[in-house]
Parts: structure tokens; sequence; C-alpha cells
């Protein structure tokens, strides 16, 4: 599994990636999170607002800060 997290590299955005990490810990899931941070990859997804997360290639969130639960929610 792959969890992307895109944005800029702002707090709000480093914030979503900790919940993703949490989220993926407290699962316990064998999953890789990667940070994008390039806006014409972002773009690519369709996403006009960050942060966004993104798995396995779906964005999921976009535009808000998910928590802990909504990613694990996704996740399982």
């Amino acid at each position: 599994m792959k969890i992307q997290i895109l944005g800029s590299g702002c707090p709000r955005c480093k914030q979503t990636e900790t919940n993703a990490r949490e989220a993926v810990k407290n699962l316990g899931l064998d999953a890789e999170v990667e940070k994008i941070t390039d806006i014409n990859k972002i773009a690519d997804f369709g996403v006009m607002a960050t942060p966004a997360l993104a798995v396995d290639g779906d964005v999921k969130f976009s535009g808000r800060i998910p928590s802990v639960e909504e990613i694990e929610k996704i996740l399982k």
C-alpha cells in the first residue's frame, strides 16, 4: 500500500503526514508513506487544495487535515 501526502510542506501538510503515519502504525500496516511537494505532480492528481492524501493513487482527502481516525477508516 502506498499513501501519498500531497502538499507544499506547510504545517497543515506536515500534520496530515503525522496523522497518516500514526494511522499506519495503529493498524500495523505495511505501507509506504510518500510526500509529494512538486506542484505539477499534485496537479496531476487533480488536487486543487492542499493538504491532500491519496491511497494507491486515489485521492481520499483534499483541502483539510484528516484525523487519525478518518485515515484509519479508509485504510481498513
